[in-house]
Parts: C-alpha cells; structure tokens; sequence
C-alpha cells in the first residue's frame, strides 16, 4: 500500500528542496515530520506540509497503522520559470529567473 501527496508550483528552486528531502527519504514519518519542523530552510516548510498531507491521506483514506508509516519516496521537479527583469547600466537589462518546483512524497508502510 502507498499513500501519495504532491504539490506544484512551489516558489522555490528545486535544487534548494532537493537539499531537504534528501534529509528525510527513507526515515519514519514521525521522525521526518520532526527534523522538518527545527530546520531552518526556506523549503522545509513546503515539504513539511506535502508529508503531512500524505500520512493524513494514509491514515484516513487507506487505513494504515501511523507507527509503521515511512516516507518510501520523495522527489522535486522542476516547474514553469519566471522570467524578469531588471535594469543595468548603458540600456541593459539583466534577467531573473524565478524557478518553481513541484515536490511529491510517497508514503509506504514497514512489514
């Protein structure tokens, strides 16, 4: 059984969440909820509420045992770029890119 929950268009790179969900693939989904809730990335927030989504989705639509939950796969791919301006000198303009990301999280339980 797998319990999945995903969003899209998340104002942040995906280099950057790619950077936290490393730190919690494969860990239970407690202890990954807890390492997401004290560490001080931009990203963390997002993710934490993606991996709450999913043993919501588990417990509630699937009935699976919370205690066995883990977090079996998480990943972030890249979506639209915004593209922006903002002006130089002599005329010139320098752009900026503002990446978004979608972050998935599937969940699954221990045996």
């Amino acid at each position: 059984m797998e319990a999945k929950a995903s969003v899209s268009l998340v104002r942040i790179a995906p280099r950057k969440a790619r950077l936290v969900l490393d730190l919690i693939r494969g860990k239970d989904v407690d202890q990954a909820l807890a390492i997401l809730k004290n560490l001080n990335r931009g990203a963390a927030k997002e993710v934490y509420k993606v991996v709450y989504a999913a043993k919501a989705n588990a417990v509630n639509n699937f009935n699976m045992v919370e205690s066995k939950l883990y977090v079996k796969e998480c990943f972030a791919n890249e979506g639209p770029t915004m593209k922006r301006m903002q002006p130089h000198a002599k005329g010139q303009g320098f752009a900026i890119l503002k990446r978004t990301c979608s972050i998935h999280c599937t969940l699954g339980e221990r045996e």
